[in-house]
């Protein structure tokens, strides 16, 4: 029987998980910079509705 080497299996069970989380990270990112902007311009347009 032929064995797995070891850095092999550390990277079956780590390197996936670590894949998916750095791809949602990059792809979420532009989400979370456009909702940014959406609550800094609702702060804004609150500000200008108290003065009027």
């Amino acid at each position: 029987m032929t064995e797995i080497p070891e850095w092999i299996v550390i990277l079956g069970n780590f390197g996936f998980p670590i894949a998916i989380t750095m791809y949602l990270f990059v792809r979420f990112e532009k989400k979370i910079e456009n909702l940014e902007a959406a609550i800094t311009e609702l702060g804004q347009v609150i500000k200008e509705t108290r003065r009027n």
